[in-house]
């Protein structure tokens, strides 16, 4: 499971006008209340259809960005239509294979994004502002707050866009090329509350750097550390190659299932880490390990499910094809004093390919692939090792049910399988599903 990455960003400023009329400032109860308001329910139509994320008309519900933002496409939909929607989507794909367990949703589905990106430039007038692209263009929408994002995160950005003009920084123009802020990002701890501030300039030369950082820290304490990225690329990606720590360690901690995790300008992290521990609290119940095994942890990231498995596997190893990922990996295995695991970096379907070759065992395979799946390769060599049991974590139902139709046929059973909300508010859905011969 990947983060998709998707910049989703709505406002609450329907909350905010009520609000204004009655005096006061809206409360995270009143914004969570309007967000439960039953709409019309949009058919998911035939059980294996992806739900129809709807149109919504402007204005319409909490959010009057949402339908310029694309990111919250159900943003108007009752929490519980949601999950239903998403049962009987997951129910429709994976019924062939198996019966599957009730979905397992979120208790407070809002503000559930630790990884908070917002984008500067200038109105018309010049004014600055921050905000996100509108789908499938570079025109900012300003925003200033987001139902699914982390509050804190949101008020640091405003912050920050409030502090740009008295010491005279100018939002980059992508027309022109000129101008220093390019993008804000802001990475949040949900177990520790520590957080990084990571500033995209076009320049390394930031003018009153240490002035500004003081100023920020004034207005926001709680930050754990500032990070200066250099972006001076003509690119639609966020973060550039070059970075400077200007406050704090350049880095901000997490813990997740029991462990502990750094996490870097970079490092790939679950954006929503209660799910995550559902998410992956299940995957290891359907291993169902008794400590002697040996777990293969294939597309593994920065090693999250591998070292939480590790405590309960006689060994574990690991495989990432990413090379800065295998690094994090490896620093969380000794950050957290785990002995019994191993990171390779290579492609899982490669290295899977030679471990078959050699005659390699393993009991259990994890595989948490991109949203693409797995490929035959990979798929082969799982079928030619034999393991008792394979967990796959799957963040595209559909891509899911291709794979377990192959592997099915190679004379693995489906056991179990469930549906988890991972992302609130948008038609996405995580699966977990466990095979054994």
């Amino acid at each position: 499971m990947k983060d998709n990455r998707d910049r989703l960003i709505t406002a609450k400023k329907k909350a905010a006008r009520q609000a204004e009329r009655q005096g006061g400032k809206p409360s995270v109860a009143q914004v969570s209340k309007d967000a439960n308001k039953k709409p019309a329910v949009t058919s998911a139509g035939k059980d294996a259809k992806k739900p129809a994320t709807g149109k919504q008309k402007k204005g319409n519900g909490i959010c009057p960005v949402s339908k310029e933002c694309g990111g919250c496409k159900w943003i108007d939909k009752e929490y519980t239509v949601q999950l239903k929607e998403k049962e009987k989507w997951v129910k429709g794909l994976l019924e062939p294979f198996c019966k599957t367990e009730p979905i397992i949703g979120m208790e407070q589905p809002t503000h559930y994004r630790n990884k908070v990106h917002a984008v500067f430039g200038e109105d018309r007038k010049h004014n600055i502002i921050s905000g996100i692209y509108e789908e499938g263009t570079h025109r900012i929408v300003p925003v200033d707050s987001c139902l699914i994002e982390n509050e804190k995160a949101d008020a640091i950005i405003v912050s920050i866009r409030e502090l740009l003009k008295s010491f005279k920084i100018r939002p980059y123009n992508e027309d022109t090329g000129y101008g220093l802020l390019r993008h804000v990002l802001i990475r949040t701890g949900q177990a520790t509350g520590q957080i990084m501030v990571v500033l995209v300039l076009a320049s390394p030369i930031m003018p009153s750097k240490n002035n500004f950082v003081k100023a920020l820290l004034k207005i926001h304490p709680e930050i754990t550390t500032i990070v200066v990225n250099v972006n001076n690329r003509g690119t639609s990606m966020i973060l550039g190659d070059k970075e400077q720590v200007i406050y704090g360690r350049g880095y901000i901690e997490d813990v997740l299932c029991g462990k502990t995790f750094r996490i870097s300008p970079k490092s790939f992290y679950q954006v929503n880490p209660l799910q995550t521990e559902k998410l992956y609290g299940k995957a290891l119940e359907f291993a169902d390990l008794q400590g002697n095994e040996t777990v293969l942890d294939a597309y593994c990231g920065t090693g999250t499910i591998g070292i939480i498995a590790s405590d309960k596997a006689g060994k574990v190893i690991g495989v990432e094809l990413n090379a800065d990922a295998v690094k994090d990996a490896r620093e969380n295995a000794k950050r957290n004093n785990i002995k019994n695991i191993q990171f390779y970096q290579n492609d899982a379907g490669k290295f899977l390919v030679e471990m078959a070759e050699q005659g390699a065992k393993v009991d259990v395979v994890l595989m948490d692939p991109p949203r693409s799946g797995s490929d035959e390769a990979f798929l082969s060599s799982v079928v030619k090792m034999k393991p008792k049991k394979v967990v796959y974590i799957s963040c595209n139902p559909e891509t899911l049910a291709r794979d377990l139709k192959y592997l099915t046929k190679q004379g693995y059973k489906v056991k179990r399988a469930v549906g988890c909300d991972m992302f609130p508010f948008t038609s996405h859905c995580e699966c977990i599903v466990m095979l054994s011969k």
